[in-house]
């Protein structure tokens, strides 16, 4: 049974007005600023049902995923005095029907297994449990209707998995420290440290949603990994990875294998992606920070409607790409390829991003409605801060800033203003831009960059602007005049 089936996409157009992504935290690791002298809240111009219904397919469903509750209310609920009371030992453990089990002591060299045939939820309640295996998943559910593991409150647990790397060929082998074949949820208010030495900490062959609760993961492999979806809706989660910190693997049906991330303090740190989804990948509230990956966000289609995003990445920051470009070197339209469909949509919320490669990267279209952006790029001239086979702006505040090599700007469907500069900055140099009268923008470069994109509300196509770096003289720059695909070979 699959619970957390996509909402209809006729859910949107209601849905689409709330994603303001206005009320949430400033973000704390990002040393780039972009300021405006108006008043405009950061999702200045965010998308109304008519634009979103005109910025392409798709975008309708991806954010839809993101405006309906994907666990259930009375997860964390149990009643202790009813719950089958379980401790802990180094003996194996088999729960075999429905029930609410609490569960508490050490386990070594031992496993827990769910194997549940009968309809109804198993909850794992776990109590300031240890568990540890050299041999495989300390926590493995064969079957269940629906699984839930629920920290509860006041409690410490951890779970740790030292065996060899799985070098099975079963797609279903278990090769994660809490393992599921089912639908999997977290939640409750205690504290989980999952540590998986040579593979995936959590893993489900269905999907996996954290709700809630305090959760650090050490993963040799994955993070958390779940086939048709991973949803964080709460809680604070920290995960070292040495591949992807998220994923969802599905790229069989188009409907699933997404990642949505709706709330919550997330940091990640990953030796590969720090979020892949093999669908759609979407952030619509939450704080999410990417202290170190290869990519940051990587799917098929990418959605910023709300949350505050910081991303730093060795390649690109946000890669929107499918099918057999996706986690492959080169391609894309930088390097002259056709459009693969994919596309980057941000509508809301606050994005910071630092990128050694391509900063804002689509294989098809890029759209920006609402939202306040700043790309600190690439310095070397192979990537640039934006890349798109089109980059249309109609509302928010973008600063993108990198290498001259690869420039991209906005098409001449955007219905905001901006401009495109050419000039030499250094690493903590403010560059700021006004109009005939007023202050519009001010950036601070946290690396060198030669090429600077801004535009912000009020800014008028064909008005000039002043622009002046460090506090030296102005030079006048007219908006909307630069080269929309002046762009180099080998980007993706």
């Amino acid at each position: 049974m699959n619970r957390f089936a996509k909402p209809t996409i006729a859910a949107l157009c209601l849905a689409a007005l709330t994603l303001t992504g206005c009320s949430t935290p400033a973000a704390t690791t990002p040393t780039s600023t972009i300021a405006a002298t108006t008043s405009s809240p950061v999702n200045a111009g965010a998308t109304t049902e008519a634009e979103t219904a005109a910025i392409g397919t798709g975008v309708t469903s991806f954010l839809a995923d993101n405006t309906a509750s994907h666990a259930e209310p009375d997860d964390a609920e149990y009643d202790a005095s009813s719950a089958t009371a379980i401790t802990l030992s180094d003996q194996d453990v088999t729960i075999s029907e429905p029930g609410t089990y609490l569960v508490s002591g050490s386990m070594r060299e031992a496993q827990l297994t769910v194997d549940s045939a009968a309809e109804g939820k198993v909850t794992l309640v776990l109590s300031g449990v240890t568990m540890t295996s050299s041999s495989g998943a300390p926590i493995m559910v064969k079957a269940a209707d629906e699984m839930v593991i629920v920290l509860a409150e006041g409690t410490e647990s951890s779970i740790t998995d030292t065996s060899p790397a799985q070098a099975s060929s079963d797609p279903d082998a278990a090769d994660a420290a809490i393992f599921s074949m089912s639908d999997l949820t977290i939640t409750g208010t205690g504290t989980l440290q999952v540590t998986s030495a040579n593979n995936d900490a959590v893993a489900s062959k269905d999907g996996l949603v954290v709700a809630s609760g305090t959760i650090g993961i050490e993963a040799g492999d994955d993070g958390l990994r779940g086939k048709d979806y991973v949803i964080v809706e709460g809680g604070t989660l920290s995960i070292e990875a040495g591949s992807d910190a998220i994923k969802a693997t599905n790229e069989d049906d188009d409907t699933v294998g997404y990642v949505s991330i709706s709330g919550g303090l997330t940091t990640l740190d990953a030796g590969d992606d720090a979020v892949h989804a093999e669908g759609d990948l979407v952030v619509s509230g939450g704080t999410l920070t990417i202290a170190s990956s290869t990519e940051g966000l990587e799917g098929a289609n990418i959605v910023i409607a709300g949350g505050v995003t910081s991303v730093t990445s060795s390649d690109d920051g946000l890669n929107a790409t499918s099918g057999a470009a996706m986690g492959g070197p080169g391609g894309g339209p930088g390097g002259g390829e056709a459009s693969d469909g994919s596309q980057l949509v941000i509508t809301g919320g606050q994005l910071r991003v630092n990128a050694e490669g391509d900063g804002l990267d689509s294989n098809g279209t890029a759209t920006m409605t609402g939202g306040d952006v700043v790309v600190n790029g690439p310095t070397g001239n192979g990537n640039g801060s934006l890349d798109a086979s089109s980059f249309t702006i109609s509302g928010g505040r973008l600063i993108a800033a990198g290498s001259a090599g690869m420039v991209v700007t906005p098409s001449s469907a955007s219905t905001q203003g901006w401009i495109a500069i050419s000039t030499q900055l250094t690493a903590n140099q403010t560059l700021e831009v006004s109009d005939s009268t007023t202050a519009v923008a001010s950036f601070t470069a946290i690396k060198p960059a030669a090429s600077i994109i801004v535009s912000v509300p009020g800014m008028v196509t064909s008005q000039t602007y002043q622009v002046s770096v460090a506090g030296g003289n102005a030079t006048s720059v007219t908006a909307g005049q630069g080269a929309a695909s002046d762009r180099g070979p080998g980007a993706r």
